[in-house]
This record gives structure tokens, C-alpha cells and sequence, in this order.
């Protein structure tokens, strides 16, 4: 089929070509980043968190009266002998925070005292020796802290610990020729030495300011003696829901001066993940219904527009079907139309789609677009507009001969 006569009729139409063509332009560069944005916001909340989530419950406790921290440390220690002994439970432990919880602190970590220097910045977990099989976190070098060498420290005590458990991740930046085990690292004036590695345990944090060191984490061996307090528990699998329905009222039981909210006092780690995530799982929903109404737009536009260009045109396709043209030869007049007009708007929104990602980068610090989304896009939106554009041509290709003998 000859081209020419199609933009020689093209050129008589300026308003709607460039219409068309600038409407799959906006919404291939829109839908290239949305996408992207959907898969990194997937690939970010399936991020692995090292635990053994399905079997994990966590009790947010807050004792009543203000007791002292030497109280605090005896009322723990009754709390944690009350839920081992409780049906279901195989361990439990008591720290300042847990992964996805949204709230700890934080250290600079490196190779000297000078905080000016770190390293990396590390997730501090405070852990006992109960801490790795509560958690389920996978041991792949060195060994578990001694009991020994469990201290104690109030909110407003100095965190100096002489023995230190770390991630691989962050073992392979502070060392990254695989030696850490053994090795001295300062997240205090006093060093450190480095006696465990866990294969994983990602920081408490999910913003995305925070992702380059998601899985820098450190085990301090200490228990917190302050009034709030979060109680690890490893149940049995099988037990998650049948232990929870029982733990508060057996805490209760020990002792009543506490507060443990109805709410989200008790948690699954499914919930919890649920929770620091949800903004993350709104942000793809919000980018693929928005992708998917930018696709029906376009279609739409393109369906509506060339159902007109027919109707227009329905003498001159009688004309054609007279001197001889098939109905093939209609149906690819206008299928080949709408693909001029197709390329034309995905190569100016490729440009836009590269353009758009560029501002994104500066504004909200998105990673580079992958050329494949665009690749994509572009083979989306060119089958989008010939899929579009098939029932008019149809309808067009069905003209008869004699609608070149009737007026206009």
C-alpha cells in the first residue's frame, strides 16, 4: 500500500492526527513510569525480612506505675518465664524493636570511634541469646551470644557492647573481603568485636530513604529496662492463632499493672508487614488504575476518532470499492493510517517517558528507568491502537460501491 495518499489525507486532518499522536504520546510516558513505579513498589514490599514471619508474634506491653529499671528487669524476666511456659510457644525473648516496626534507633557504624567516618548506618536490635531462635534468623558464621554476655541499660544508659552480631550485608561493607568474623567494628567509643553473622535481618525502617541500608542490622547483646517493652514470641507451627488468643489474658494473669492495647497490643507478623507497607501497596494500586484508565482514554480516542474519519469518508471508500479496491485493501488503509499516526506519538512519548523519569530522579530520588519499560510500552501502545482502530476499519472495509453514486 502507498503512504502517500494516506499522509496527503493525513494532512487534511492536522487537528485530530496530532490529537491522536500526542495522547498516545502522554500516556506512553505516563504508563512507562507508572509501571515502573508499580515494580518497585512490589519488588520493595516482598523484600525478605530474615525472620520466620508465618510462626512470629509480637506483644507491644507498657507497664503502669513507673516502675524502676530495676523493677523493669524483674518484671521482664517473670513475663518472658510466663510465655515460654505457655502452650505453643517455643521461645521468647524481649528487645526495643523488631523488623518492619517503624521505630528503634539507628547507629553510624565503621572502623573507628570517629562517627564522622561510618561506614554504613546500622539498625540496632537489642538481643539475648534467645534472640536468634526466636526470630528464626539463619546463623552463617561464628556463634550466638553467651548468657554472660547479656547486659542491662535504661533509656538513658551508654550502649557499649564488647561482643556485636551482624547481617552479611553489613559484615561484607564494613569488610568486604569476606573477613568480618572475629574483626573490631565501633558503633560507640569502645570497640566492638564482631562475633556472629545472621544471613539477614532487615532494619525496623521501609522508607525508601533508608533502603540502601535495609539490611545493615546489628545485635547488641542487652535488654532495655523501660517502661514500654516488645515481647518476641516463636510459636509452633500450626499454634499462631490458637497463642494468640492467649497470651494477653496469661500476661494479665502474671501481673496486672500493665497495659497491652485491644487493638494491636498482639500482632502477627503478617499484620505487621501489612502495616509498614501499606502505602507502599497503595502507590501500585493508585499507578495501575491510573495506567489502565490512560489506556481506555487513548483507546477510546482512537475508536471515536476514526469512526468519524469514516463516516467522513464513506463516499470516497464507495468511490475506492467502484474502481476496484477489496475490502482488504480498505481495512488496510486504515489500519496502516492509524499506525503512522501510532509511531509517531510512541517515539515523541519516548522521549517524554525518558524526560519525565529524569524529573522524577531529581524530585523524589526514583531509580533510572529500565529501557525494556519503554520497549514495552511502545509494543503496548502500537498493539493498542491497531487492536482500537479494527472496528472502525471493519466498518469501513464494508462500505459498498454504490455510496459513489449517493450525495453527500
Amino acid at each position: 500500500m502507498q503512504i502517500r495518499p494516506i499522509l496527503a489525507t493525513l494532512k487534511h486532518h492536522k487537528a485530530g492526527t496530532l490529537l491522536i499522536a500526542m495522547q498516545i504520546a502522554l500516556t506512553l510516558a505516563i504508563v512507562c513510569n507508572a509501571l515502573f513505579i508499580i515494580r518497585q513498589r512490589v519488588s520493595h514490599l516482598s523484600q525478605p525480612s530474615g525472620v520466620d514471619e508465618a510462626n512470629v508474634l509480637v506483644v507491644l506491653n507498657e507497664w503502669a506505675g513507673k516502675p524502676s529499671p530495676g523493677e523493669i528487669a524483674s518484671l521482664m524476666a517473670a513475663d518472658v518465664d510466663t510465655l515460654r511456659r505457655l502452650p505453643g510457644v517455643a521461645d521468647a525473648y524481649a528487645s526495643n524493636t523488631y523488623p518492619l516496626s517503624g521505630g528503634g534507633i539507628a547507629f553510624g557504624i565503621g572502623h573507628s570511634p570517629d562517627k564522622l567516618k561510618p561506614v554504613s548506618t546500622t539498625a540496632i536490635y537489642f538481643a539475648d541469646q534467645d534472640a536468634l531462635p526466636t526470630l528464626g534468623l539463619k546463623l552463617v558464621a561464628g556463634r550466638n551470644f553467651r548468657a554472660d554476655e547479656i547486659g542491662q541499660v535504661d533509656r538513658h544508659g551508654d550502649i557499649q557492647p564488647g561482643a556485636i552480631i551482624v547481617t552479611r550485608g553489613l559484615a561484607d561493607r564494613l569488610f568486604p573481603d569476606g573477613s568480618a568474623l572475629g574483626k573490631t567494628a565501633y558503633i560507640s567509643r569502645q570497640p566492638s568485636t564482631i562475633v556472629g553473622i545472621v544471613e539477614r535481618l532487615q532494619s525496623p525502617w521501609v522508607d525508601s530513604g533508608m533502603a540502601e541500608w535495609a539490611d545493615c542490622s546489628t545485635l547488641v547483646p542487652y535488654r532495655q529496662l523501660t517502661a514500654a517493652t516488645r515481647y518476641v514470641l516463636r510459636v509452633r507451627p500450626g499454634q499462631l492463632e490458637d497463642v494468640r488468643r492467649h497470651v494477653r489474658a496469661a500476661l494479665y494473669a502474671a501481673n496486672r499493672m500493665r497495659v497491652i492495647s485491644p487493638k494491636d497490643g498482639v500482632r502477627t507478623f503478617a499484620e505487621i508487614r501489612a502495616d509498614a507497607y501499606k502505602s507502599d501497596r497503595g502507590m501500585a494500586i493508585l499507578m495501575g488504575v491510573i495506567s489502565v484508565v490512560l489506556l481506555a482514554i487513548t483507546a477510546a480516542g482512537i475508536v471515536g476518532l476514526s469512526s468519524f474519519w469514516v463516516g467522513q469518508r464513506r463516499k470516497q471508500i464507495g468511490v475506492r470499492r467502484a474502481l476496484g479496491a477489496t475490502r482488504h485493501d480498505i481495512l488496510g488503509y486504515f489500519l496502516t493510517e492509524n499506525l503512522l499516526i501510532s509511531t509517531v506519538g510512541v517515539l515523541v512519548g519516548s522521549v517524554l517517558a525518558l524526560g519525565l523519569n529524569l524529573w522524577l530522579m531529581k524530585q523524589f530520588e526514583l531509580a533510572r528507568i529500565a529501557p525494556g519499560y519503554v520497549v514495552a510500552g511502545v509494543v503496548v501502545l502500537l498493539l493498542l491502537g491497531q487492536g482500537a482502530v479494527l472496528a472502525p476499519a471493519l466498518r469501513a472495509s464494508r462500505v459498498p460501491p454504490v455510496e459513489a453514486t449517493r450525495s453527500v
